[in-house]
């Protein structure tokens, strides 16, 4: 159940890429980002964010309290997003040019990972005590919280540290005339 509702995404979002990658071409930095992404998400549907492995080995490496792949989850889900919000906002907004994409493309991730603790919250008032896997808590009361705000670094991140990166590659998209 875990695997399929994280799958889900990819499920969706591969043949809505492989439909519109003539038409809207995607740069290779945002397909290298949603790779990296499906698979964090399908290694954390296999084992449930809260019992993968590698979060496991980190956690005592580092002496922590709990398995830090949710945390990591829910960075890239900023992270990633920020550069397909980007590419969408660069690509076909009257914003295009100003200095309103980068702000608004954190916000529209964080939005989003606000609308995704709404659905958390959801399954666990219809799961009760069902839902601990699904929500990977790990008891801690501001689970929510963190997740929001990890999600927020990794798009603030992702803008910072990637932007020049991505403005090359569309602009050499936008020089094939592929734009």
């Amino acid at each position: 159940m875990h695997f399929l509702r994280e799958t889900v995404w990819v499920l969706v979002g591969l043949p809505l890429i492989v439909l519109t990658r003539r038409r809207f071409p995607l740069t290779t930095l945002l397909c290298c980002l949603l790779a990296a992404h499906a698979l964090v998400l399908a290694v954390g549907g296999h084992y449930t964010y809260a019992r993968v492995p590698l979060g496991d080995w980190v956690r005592d490496g580092l002496g922590l309290d709990r398995n830090p792949y949710d945390r990591f989850g829910h960075l890239m889900q900023g992270f990633v997003p920020a550069i397909l919000v980007r590419e969408l906002l660069s690509r076909t907004s009257p914003l295009r040019g100003s200095r309103w994409p980068a702000p608004l493309t954190v916000c529209v991730c964080l939005a989003f990972s606000a609308v995704f603790e709404m659905f958390e919250w959801a399954a666990a008032v219809i799961g009760g005590q069902a839902a601990d896997d699904f929500l990977a808590t790990q008891g801690d009361v501001w689970d929510t919280q963190w997740d929001m705000f990890c999600a927020l670094i990794g798009a603030t991140l992702s803008v910072l540290l990637l932007s020049r990166l991505h403005d090359r590659q569309l602009g050499a998209l936008a020089a094939s005339g592929r734009r």
